[in-house]
């Protein structure tokens, strides 16, 4: 008996599987574009602060340049060291001391340097007055020594003359013989000597000095005065000295410590600055340079101060962009980037501490007016900019 089998083929009817896995894919895409989308617009807004708040002239946020800064002095630290080593005698002002400039702050051991100097002065005071014996000649006093000289072998030379003259008739006449005449003529001759001798002393001291006498004596003066003056300048730099008004920031060495004159490794005895006015240093992002000028209006806020906006303007702009300089010491700091150094000053009520870590936030052109109400951006903005 034969029994007929049908056998039915469904297609077009999708499995339960492949609809999960379709739906799956779908949602995956959609998470991939959010994160991408957020992605960017956190990579946007890292070098970019915006207020909570819109202003109340305009519906536009606020945009800041944020980065940190430190404060510093309007002269910057100026570091005071030695040009030579040498063991301290002397370290004459605390921190916190106001200084003029020209004020011996330090000193040096300096008895070998005194002892160079006073040697030196001796020295030019005895080439001084080798050139004025030089330049005027004799004393009056010499010269009439000379004279009466000159004049008393003029006399023996005439007295001589005369006794060789009577000799010369006696022994023509045979009375002498002609040794004594011989005597008498040598004594004549020594006279005649000794009376020139005389005289070209006197001459000379009665003529003037010649040129290069004046001129050998004139250049030993100058060498000695040069020599005096290096002596000078040796001993005047074993003291340290203030190089404006200002306020002594930090004494790094006391009085008996030994210091050393280095390019190499640099030896500051003392920190000073000028502190009438303050200024901050900060680092703007590369990617902010180009909307950074002079003149803008900025603040600075730091966490010992809570939610104080100290005002200021910026009034410099580096010219070349270089690491960063100012470190935060957080975890996430980036560090791997350029930066461009820029110079808020502070208003003049402004006391911060000099050192002192703080956030910067920069005012764009067109929204000057603006900022100038109050906001409310905070420190952790800035601190997540960075």
């Amino acid at each position: 008996m034969l029994t007929n089998r049908t056998t039915v083929i469904v297609t077009g009817v999708p499995k339960e599987g492949d609809f999960v896995k379709k739906q799956l894919a779908i949602f995956c895409a959609v998470v991939v574009a959010v994160l991408t989308i957020s992605l960017q617009l956190f990579s946007a807004s890292r070098h970019k602060a915006k207020t909570t708040k819109p202003d109340a002239a305009s519906s536009e946020f606020v945009e800041m340049i944020a980065g940190p800064g430190q404060v510093e002095p309007v002269s910057e630290d100026i570091k005071l060291g030695s040009e030579l080593s040498g063991k301290l005698q002397s370290v004459n002002v605390a921190e916190g001391d106001s200084v003029h400039k020209g004020e011996v702050l330090a000193a040096l051991e300096n008895g070998d340097y005194r002892a160079e100097l006073a040697s030196a002065n001796a020295e030019v005071l005895e080439k001084e007055a080798m050139l004025r014996k030089t330049t005027n000649g004799a004393r009056e006093q010499e010269r009439a020594e000379a004279r009466a000289s000159m004049r008393e072998a003029q006399a023996v030379m005439a007295n001589a003359q005369a006794e060789l003259a009577r000799r010369q008739s006696l022994y023509q006449s045979g009375v002498i013989s002609r040794e004594e005449l011989d005597h008498y003529l040598r004594e004549y001759d020594v006279a005649k000597e000794q009376y020139q001798e005389k005289s070209d002393h006197y001459s000379l001291l009665n003529t003037a000095s010649r040129e290069e006498d004046v001129s050998f004596a004139q250049a030993d003066l100058e060498l000695a005065r040069a020599n005096a003056a290096e002596a000078q300048a040796k001993y005047e730099k074993t003291f340290i000295k203030s190089p404006i008004d200002g306020v002594v920031l930090r004494v790094h060495h006391r009085a008996g410590e030994s210091v050393s004159n280095s390019a190499v490794n640099p030896d500051p005895v003392l920190t000073i600055g000028d502190v009438s006015v303050r200024r901050v240093r900060v680092d703007v992002d590369e990617s902010d340079v180009n909307r950074v000028r002079v003149g803008q209006r900025a603040y600075v806020m730091a966490d010992a101060y809570g939610k104080q906006k100290v005002w200021g303007r910026v009034v410099q702009v580096g010219e070349l962009l270089g690491p960063k300089t100012i470190h935060t010491d957080e975890p996430g700091e980036r560090v791997d980037r350029k930066f461009l150094e820029t110079v808020v000053q502070l208003d003049s009520d402004a006391n911060l501490p000099m050192g002192l870590r703080v956030d910067a936030f920069i005012l764009t052109d067109g929204v000057q007016t603006a900022a100038l109400r109050p906001q409310t951006t905070t420190m952790a903005s800035a601190r997540t900019i960075q």
